[in-house]
């Protein structure tokens, strides 16, 4: 049956880069300024990273529960495609309660639908990325993409968030991914010296239990939901915010490949979870830009600068860890126009660091030098998902030399102006610092 939910108004925050572009920032705001009763994420899983600071110094990154959970009442949704980490939102609910948010649970809806990652599939996807060696994909670690790889290739044994209200039946799918895993590593020679501590867990037959064992106050806290629960939750009168999680540009499907998250951005991702809750509703689809491009670990990035990486300081992205080095690169019209088409039809842009232009010599580039001396003004997008055709724009893209505009951009208000020039949307808001009462209308700025 559908909904038709006239009151309620459905708007979506989809990153138009390679993430960290400030879409916890604009979620966080959106919730207040226009009085938000849930936010819903819709793809990815705890691999995600969204940074909220208060105007009084409170900070968190958000991981699975949604970035708008620092005001009162607003609910978080972790719709079916998501992949949830139950341990590690044991630990985010602990973080959360140590700057002032005590009933995270008692706000969060869970799909039972939901595959979940588990210590083996956090194992596994550590020990397939050593082996990579210098090609490495680029991860977090999390096991995100693991869990999503497993779940395709045997959807019966595939552990889902509903199944862990029966100890039973989750203790033996966690057993027959163990074993699955297991064999598939068993042959393998450490490739890291930290890998014989993965291989470990995928030996260990009693860590299945154990590890239920510490999910179980997830569940308890936070008991399955079904489609119905969540269909009336987002009928509901009022604004409901769709958080997405990375960027685009690590779409699955239309990223990068293989330097890409097993994850969907689009709007059409978005539009998908509303269907699947019986609502027929029109959305609002807002791109997230950062004044400047940004990547964590391995991939192309062709206008990285390293004087930028110097000059832009990054207090919650760090170099270390899975991720590997976050790397900072002038504007690029052509990813942005790549970006709007691989995001789908969107109603305008939202723009963070807008406080970072002025004096920074950032350049928008136009255009890019091949490596075979050819000027490439656009990437082809075609509509059929093609693996062979995206591996060879990543190609075309790790040897191409950016073409930029003279001369610098020199103000926010001069990017701005540039930025709706390329991409034929108008910016709806701007950030000029990491909170939200930095956020400003177009109008306003």
């Amino acid at each position: 049956m559908s909904i038709t939910a006239a009151a309620t108004r459905y708007v979506s925050l989809l990153g138009l880069g390679f993430g960290d572009c400030g879409k916890g920032l604009f979620t966080d705001h959106l919730c207040g300024a226009w009085q938000a009763h849930t936010v819903v994420r819709f793809n990815g899983g705890a691999q995600a990273g969204h940074n909220v600071v208060l105007p009084g110094g409170r900070h968190h990154t958000f991981s699975q529960f949604g970035a708008g959970s620092f005001h009162a009442g607003v609910a978080t949704v972790l719709a079916s495609p998501v992949v949830v980490h139950p341990t590690a939102l044991r630990v985010e609910e602990e973080a959360l309660r140590r700057v002032g948010v005590t009933d995270a649970f008692a706000r969060l809806l869970i799909d039972a639908r939901c595959r979940v990652t588990t210590p083996f599939h956090q194992a596994a996807g550590r020990l397939r990325e050593w082996a990579r060696g210098a090609a490495a994909h680029g991860t977090c670690g999390v096991g995100v993409g693991e869990t999503v790889q497993q779940a395709l290739a045997a959807p019966g044994d595939a552990l889902r968030y509903g199944d862990l209200l029966h100890r039973a039946r989750t203790l033996e799918k966690l057993e027959a991914s163990r074993t699955a895993l297991r064999r598939e590593f068993a042959d393998m020679a450490p490739p890291h010296p930290e890998a014989a501590q993965e291989l470990a867990l995928l030996a260990d037959a009693s860590l299945g239990q154990r590890w239920f064992d510490a999910a179980a106050p997830c569940v308890r806290l936070s008991p399955p939901a079904s489609a119905d629960a969540i269909g009336a939750r987002l009928a509901r009168p009022g604004t409901v915010l769709f958080e997405g999680a990375q960027g685009v540009l690590l779409d699955e499907w239309r990223g990068f490949h293989p330097h890409t998250t097993w994850s969907t951005i689009s709007a059409a991702a978005v539009e998908a979870v509303l269907h699947d809750a019986g609502i027929d509703a029109p959305v609002q689809h807002l791109g997230v830009l950062r004044s400047y491009l940004t990547r964590h670990g391995p991939g192309p990035l062709p206008t990285h600068e390293r004087a930028l990486d110097a000059r832009f300081a990054e207090p919650h992205n760090a170099d270390e860890g899975w991720q590997g080095a976050f790397r900072r690169g002038h504007p690029d019209a052509v990813l942005l126009r790549y970006a709007l088409g691989a995001a789908g039809p969107l109603d305008g842009l939202v723009v963070s660091h807008l406080d970072a232009v002025a004096g920074a010599g950032l350049h928008w580039c136009t255009g890019y030098r091949a490596a075979d001396g050819t000027h490439v003004a656009s990437l082809q997008f075609i509509d059929k998902p093609d693996l062979d055709h995206q591996h060879a724009l990543t190609q075309l893209l790790q040897g191409a030399q950016p073409v930029y505009e003279l001369p610098p951009v020199d103000s926010a208000q001069a990017w701005l102006e540039r930025a709706e020039a390329f991409s034929g949307l108008p910016v709806r808001f701007g950030a000029f610092g990491p909170t939200r009462d930095t956020v400003r209308a177009r109008e306003h700025i």
